[in-house]
């Protein structure tokens, strides 16, 4: 399996979630607060040069007012 950084369904992760950080109105400063990690953390994966695992999205999208489920599923309809 090839890495996942910079791949296209990296991207539209990426995407997602930073969309759902701006339809909320939160900065990456409030988003990181509520994950009690510090900015670079929000900044690296909006960024692309993170990646995530599973926990780390559910915990992303509860800290920008998602359902984990609802974001997943809209990132499936992108594969």
């Amino acid at each position: 399996m090839r890495k996942t950084l910079r791949t296209t369904e990296h991207t539209h992760l990426v995407a997602l979630l930073k969309q759902e950080r701006q339809r909320v109105g939160l900065t990456q400063q409030e988003v990181a607060q509520r994950l009690g990690a510090p900015q670079s953390f929000v900044a690296k994966y909006e960024g692309g040069e993170r990646r995530l695992d599973l926990v780390e999205f559910i915990a992303i999208a509860r800290a920008v007012d998602a359902e984990p489920r609802e974001l997943f599923d809209r990132l499936l309809g992108k594969f």
